[in-house]
């Protein structure tokens, strides 16, 4: 088992190496611009911008970050052979951030949207995920379609500048829309009865589920709408993205990303 366990070890390694050269000779026969990656590797840090509002993705804690997200970014700059640099940003920010040189990527639960094509790469996907609403357990049976929901006297609490305002607004012409800033605090406002109820995707409303007893989800796995989860990439850096999706590949057939994410949802 121990000579098994080592080559498998030193074949994921040989992996990583194989696709570092691969894209960078493809990178540079595909581009006279410096890839991001060589400028990652040079600079020693990898440039993560995260929100640290989105459990179980990112969270703010103490001065650092914890989450699924977190700690696979670790793994993409330990991949790279270089640090990872957290650098704090808002929903409503991450396009801008991105746009500004000021990270490399940006991880965090970010869903893949059409918009957000038209300025950015996205990985490949790592998460199939969709938009589920939580309520107070009581109301449960109350709200469990759209039209359900989409009523005058329902009040939808929602954090600003995100798909879950998107989807709110695109859906819900009759209901009530309150934003809430924090996204950290914003389930205490359901369960104080200053909302009815709040529409995220389902792998968060499950975890809020655990950690607030009193809010229940609704049927998070036959979610109100269907979405994927990538990492957003720099727009046109093709070798930058290359390496992203095979450390991703990898982190999956090992069992690396299965370990992390059980760590913070089962």
């Amino acid at each position: 088992m121990a000579i098994a366990s080592m080559i498998r070890r030193a074949g994921v390694a040989a992996g990583l190496a194989f696709a570092v050269t691969a894209v960078v000779a493809s990178g540079a026969r595909a581009q006279t611009a410096p890839s991001l990656l060589d400028t990652v590797q040079s600079r020693g840090a990898l440039q993560v911008c995260t929100t640290g509002d989105y459990k179980p993705f990112t969270l703010a804690k103490d001065g650092s970050f914890e989450g699924i997200d977190i700690e696979l970014a670790k793994s993409l700059a330990k991949a790279l052979g270089v640090e990872a640099k957290f650098v704090q940003t808002k929903w409503a920010d991450l396009l801008t951030d991105m746009g500004s040189g000021k990270c490399d990527v940006a991880m965090g639960g970010i869903s893949v949207t059409l918009d957000r094509q038209k300025k950015v790469f996205f990985s490949s996907p790592y998460l199939v995920n969709g938009k589920a609403p939580i309520v107070r357990c009581a109301d449960k049976a109350k709200f469990q379609t759209v039209a359900d929901i989409d009523k005058p006297e329902t009040r939808v609490i929602v954090n600003p500048g995100g798909t879950n305002e998107r989807f709110v607004r695109a859906n819900f012409k009759h209901a009530k829309i309150e934003v809430f800033p924090d996204n950290v605090t914003i389930f205490n406002e359901i369960l104080a009865g200053k909302a009815d109820l709040m529409i995220a995707e389902s792998i968060e409303v499950k975890v809020q589920e655990k950690a607030k007893p009193g809010l229940c989800a609704v049927n998070p796995d036959e979610p109100l709408q269907y979405g994927e989860m990538g990492y957003m990439l720099p727009r046109g850096d093709a070798t930058f993205k290359g390496f992203v999706d095979q450390w991703l590949h990898l982190a999956k057939a090992t069992g690396e990303f299965a370990k992390i994410y059980d760590q913070f949802v089962r």
